[in-house]
């Protein structure tokens, strides 16, 4: 940002500078021209009374002598021919046209302004010369020339261009070094702003930022502390609910202690008590480490939130999986995980909502069902299908509130935590996907996640094709399976 507003300022000072300087330069050179000239006509008019009163060779002579540039050889006067010719005639000269000084001018460039009676510039060797006519008492026109070399006419000029080359790198310097501190202003906060929030990735949650610079980088340093302080306070809350619920493990191994201390002698009672004594040390460990403040040095996983291939995850639980399927007699289908999908969920989160999903199928349905695992790429997301052939959920709705008890998943059954679902659910809506719950192919339950690739909630149309999606691959297993689906 701070190299843009630099060039930014650069490009616009050097097109104010050249739009201003250029023509002012051309001006310059005009008024120094004109200025040469002006002062030409003025040394012409001085001989003027001269040539009105006499045209004797002898006074005129005398008179263009005794001028400035007439000392120097700039100036002459030419007279025509009838009026030299009646000087000469009585002083006894010859006759013919009278040229006083010295002619720089071409003859005809002379009779053509005694022609036309306005003065003139011709280009002589070295400079200019200035052709004035000027009446005669017989009538006639004379010419005075006056001389100015090519320097008279350029007189000033480059000074006067060096001195605007300076102003315009004066001016342009001057403006880069300004949006330099500017743009040293700008982003110094941004960056204070983005290391910040690094330290904060790396678990030092005591960073804060100076809530200073432009307004809108300090409204942005303002939000970053209040999520700080949040983060803290959740991690906080956390760390006490962990505690807390580490804690009441303690009446139940109280009692477990207790009665293992009952048992007796022998190896099978004292391994019993071992074990006691060492899941005691276990929760007391967890109890302290929860309650432990170090806002400063619990990490947090940076690259956690980069994504995953869901292909390759999910081939490596189904194997795992798989195994103890084949154990209890399940018959497993797998589809839809052939070629790379990434996804925006940390690899060990989808491995942990699989898990769960998983887990509920063995733990809530009799040995012998069939389930299946069926990924689709839509384009703008990923869609998991896990169904299988058990009794099936009665309120999904239910099944769907964060704590609901074992009762409402399916079979009924006692010793749920009621988190697994809600886990998936967690996971799917990180992305702005969802999670439903549904009946599938097989007869039983079909869980669907709808994992955004884009970070956006699907829309209805959009859902309505996930559900047409599910119903391609509802009667693709109903081909391989041959069960039917439930009402």
């Amino acid at each position: 940002m701070r190299w843009a507003l630099v060039k930014v300022c650069l490009a616009v000072t050097a097109m104010v500078v050249i739009a201003f300087a250029v023509p002012l330069g051309l001006v310059i050179r005009e008024m120094a021209s004109d200025r040469a000239f002006s002062d030409a006509e003025r040394q012409a008019a001085t001989i003027a009374p001269t040539l009105t009163i006499t045209t004797d060779h002898e006074e005129l002579t005398r008179a263009v002598l005794s001028t400035e540039p007439g000392g120097r050889g700039h100036l002459a006067v030419h007279i025509p021919g009838d009026a030299a010719d009646g000087d000469r005639a009585e002083g006894g000269a010859g006759a013919g046209p009278l040229d006083i000084g010295t002619r720089r001018a071409a003859p005809k460039d002379i009779e053509t302004v005694r022609a036309d009676g306005r003065a003139s510039i011709a280009e002589v060797a070295d400079g200019f010369a200035l052709l004035q006519p000027t009446a005669l008492s017989t009538g006639d026109i004379a010419v005075v020339e006056v001389f100015v070399p090519e320097g008279e006419v350029s007189n000033g000029v480059a000074t006067a261009w060096l001195i605007l080359a300076g102003v315009g790198v004066a001016l342009i310097v001057g403006s880069v070094a300004v949006a330099d501190r500017l743009g040293v202003r700008m982003v110094r906060p941004a960056q204070r702003l983005a290391g910040a929030a690094h330290d904060l990735g790396e678990g030092r949650l005591g960073t804060r930022v100076p809530e200073d610079g432009p307004a809108e980088l300090r409204s942005a340093a303002v939000a970053f502390n209040s999520m700080a302080d949040q983060v803290v306070q959740l991690l906080a809350n956390e760390r006490e609910l962990a505690a807390d619920l580490s804690h009441r493990l303690r009446t139940p191994l109280t009692v477990l202690r207790l009665n293992a201390a009952s048992l007796g002698e022998g190896p099978a009672a004292e391994q019993t008590r071992e074990a006691v004594q060492q899941l005691e040390h276990e929760v007391d460990t967890i109890i302290r480490t929860a309650r432990e403040q170090r806002p400063q040095t619990q990490g947090v996983q940076t690259g956690a939130g980069a994504g995953c291939d869901a292909s390759e995850v999910i081939r490596e639980r189904m194997g795992f999986w798989s195994a103890l399927a084949e154990d209890e007699g399940r018959e497993v289908r797998l589809a839809g995980v052939d070629r790379t999908v990434r996804i925006p969920v940390a690899r060990p989160e989808l491995a942990a909502a699989l898990d769960a999903l998983l887990g509920n199928v063995f733990r809530h349905t009799p040995e012998g069902t069939a389930f299946a695992v069926d990924v689709h790429h839509s384009g703008d997301a990923v869609i998991v299908l896990v169904s299988d052939a058990g009794p099936g959920i009665a309120d999904p709705e239910a099944a769907l509130a964060r704590g609901a008890s074992g009762r409402d998943t399916e079979g009924g059954e006692v010793g749920s935590t009621g988190l697994g679902l809600d886990i998936v659910r967690r996971v799917a809506e990180s992305t702005g996907g969802d999670l439903r719950i549904g009946r599938s192919v097989l007869g039983g339950t079909e869980v669907r996640i709808w994992i955004a690739l884009h970070g956006s909630r699907p829309e209805r149309g959009r859902r309505g094709h996930g559900r047409r999606v599910g119903h391609q691959r509802r009667r693709e297993l109903r081909t391989t399976t041959g069960a039917a689906p439930r009402p």
